[in-house]
């Protein structure tokens, strides 16, 4: 994973200050900074660009935000969770990072990349910033890697958090009376496990017909599927 690279000290040792990392392999944090376009302009400064770390970081990045949001979150759904995970991985996303992290002026880029602008390029920055995860779990591990990466989100994920989550069973009730129907009722299909660790299957009946039905470890996450499940199907929306 090393690679020869003629990086100013001082660069590197900056870098670690605005990162708040102190690497015990600094070569891997160089590497994570080398463009492809540097490596045919000066192949004797450096041998191999930041692509491969990347490709890890990129899968790092991944397990710490689908833990992170499956631990947070445990009334969401999968598709949901699918759908968190979608933005904050984004490559507009990891650009706004690389940006406050300044990577983007310590690329090291061919002057015909330099003169396109590539340090301010999204997918030039989003590249780099998986390419530093990378670096840093090769060089401290996936726990050091996983604290760094979830600090570099720290004011997303508190947002996320502090969102009302969304009452689909207040917005069902309000759906139905604008309509007409009587309050929707909620049933217990089947309840399996023990006290402690008991399984529901909630359905929503409005109006004589079943219009959802969800499944949780409590009532209140079941009927909240179910809620959404029936709204899904008054809205005239895919039920996912």
């Amino acid at each position: 994973y090393h690679c020869r690279l003629a990086m100013p000290k001082r660069t590197t040792q900056d870098l670690e200050v605005v990162l708040d990392l102190v690497f015990s392999d600094r070569g891997l944090l160089g590497q994570a900074l080398v463009h492809r376009s540097y490596l045919h302009e000066s192949p004797e400064e450096a041998s191999i660009s930041n692509e491969r770390l990347e490709f890890l970081g990129d899968a790092v990045l991944g397990a710490v935000i689908a833990d992170t949001l499956f631990r947070r979150f445990p009334d969401h759904s999968e598709g949901r969770l699918t759908t968190m995970r979608a933005e904050l991985v984004r490559s507009s996303t990891l650009a706004e990072i690389a940006e406050r992290l300044h990577l983007g002026e310590h690329l090291l880029l061919g002057k015909g990349e330099e003169q396109s602008g590539g340090r301010k390029k999204e997918r030039n920055l989003a590249r780099t910033f998986e390419a530093v995860l990378g670096a840093v779990y090769l060089d401290q591990g996936y726990d050091v890697a996983s604290t760094w990466a979830l600090a570099q989100y720290a004011e997303r994920l508190a947002a996320l958090s502090s969102a009302a989550p969304k009452d689909f069973k207040s917005q069902l009730q309000e759906q139905v009376q604008a309509e007409g129907s009587p309050s929707p009722k909620y049933r217990v299909v089947k309840s399996e496990g023990p006290d402690h660790l008991k399984d529901f299957e909630i359905e929503v009946v409005v109006d004589g017909e079943v219009l959802g039905r969800g499944q949780g470890r409590s009532k209140r996450t079941a009927q909240q599927e179910a809620a959404r499940q029936a709204l899904a199907k008054l809205r005239g929306e895919e039920v996912t």
